[in-house]
């Protein structure tokens, strides 16, 4: 365990004006460090790394515990000369982060971080064991880091979303960002927060929501799910998913995307009550077949694609449905989809 003020003194950086056939580390992406530190500043009771990987370039000696006259081979005294050097094979980026918390709040000088030392063998050795550390490493899916994220209000919000509106709850996966042909969910989690965030005009850092934007969101994908009769039908398995996914531009996060942009603008119209202007959403085309409308604005050769212009067509033409003005950027993409039409 190794105190947080003496990382930035023990573990150095390489140089960036190594080529890169003689680095042991990518290059530090120095965007990555404001917010691996504000994640250390903003949960000091609760924040949580894994152990820095770090290879020793000296020769070093062990020297065992002996207790009641019993040698311990595994617990003792790690002598390490004092002209050695620290080379991270994994953790640059948190070292980089740790050192800019402690500018912040210097009492954090005293808690400790986890540190796995390795004896280095050499500029290949160590090259191996970054790409060995990091050959494995696999991201969690969208859904499941909404899922698992407890910090996050938006994550919170749409995991309640899914819970408490029937719809949401009988067919949402909340694993994977994709569903295959044989699932028997309708929606991804991702895809709600997606919708949700949207609709709120929030960013992925915000920090708060009220009672009153949640009761907003709540009441809006209530009357959404009200109003979309396919949705039902496969919530009462009365259709199935896989023929909905297959047919219908609806059963796609595309859809969610847009729908949530449409309506953070009925919200914003005064005088509409959305709630009357959601009926409407069983009356829209949403079929796939439909190519004269959705070809060029929710699919490409008939596949749905979730491109950001793609999302901004799809949101126009609910827009332009509901009688709504385009913002100029709408507007500007719209132009130049009817130019190529």
């Amino acid at each position: 365990m190794c105190p947080l003020k003496i990382v930035p003194r023990l573990f150095l950086f390489q140089g960036e004006e190594l080529p890169p056939e003689l680095r042991s580390q990518r290059v530090l992406n120095k965007a990555r460090i404001p917010e691996i530190s504000r994640y250390i500043t903003s949960n000091r009771e609760n924040y949580i790394f894994s152990a820095i990987t770090a290879s020793i370039d000296r020769q070093v000696t062990f020297e065992k515990m002996v207790v009641d006259g019993k040698v311990l081979d595994d617990i003792g005294n790690l002598h390490i000369p004092l002209d050695a050097r620290f080379i991270l094979n994994d953790g640059q980026h948190r070292r980089a982060a740790i050192e800019e918390a402690l500018k912040e709040q210097p009492d954090l000088g005293d808690e400790t971080i986890s540190v796995v030392f390795f004896i280095d063998k050499g500029l290949k050795h160590s090259q191996q064991m970054f790409a060995d550390l990091n050959k494995h490493a696999l991201r969690p899916s969208r859904s499941t880091g909404i899922l698992f994220d407890h910090r996050d209000p938006l994550s919170s919000l749409a995991c309640e979303i899914v819970e408490k509106i029937p719809v949401f709850r009988n067919l949402t996966e909340a694993e994977k960002t994709s569903i295959s042909n044989r699932s028997t969910k309708l929606f991804t989690l991702s895809g709600i927060y997606q919708g949700t965030l949207c609709l709120l005009r929030k960013t992925e850092k915000s920090k708060a929501i009220s009672d009153a934007e949640m009761k907003v969101a709540f009441d809006f994908w209530s009357s959404v799910t009200e109003n979309m009769r396919d949705w039902k039908l496969a919530a009462s398995k009365d259709i199935s998913t896989h023929e909905l996914r297959l047919d219908y531009v609806h059963a796609h996060a595309l859809a969610l995307h847009a729908i949530g942009k449409l309506g953070a603008d009925l919200l914003s119209m005064p005088g509409r009550d959305y709630k009357e202007d959601l009926k409407r959403l069983n009356d829209i085309d949403w079929a796939r077949k439909n190519s004269a409308l959705w070809e060029g604005r929710a699919m490409h050769n008939g596949k749905i694609s979730k491109s950001h212009t793609c999302v901004t067509l799809t949101t126009n033409y609910l827009k332009t449905y509901f009688e709504l003005p385009l913002s100029p950027e709408e507007r500007q993409i719209e132009d130049v989809f009817l130019r190529k039409a």
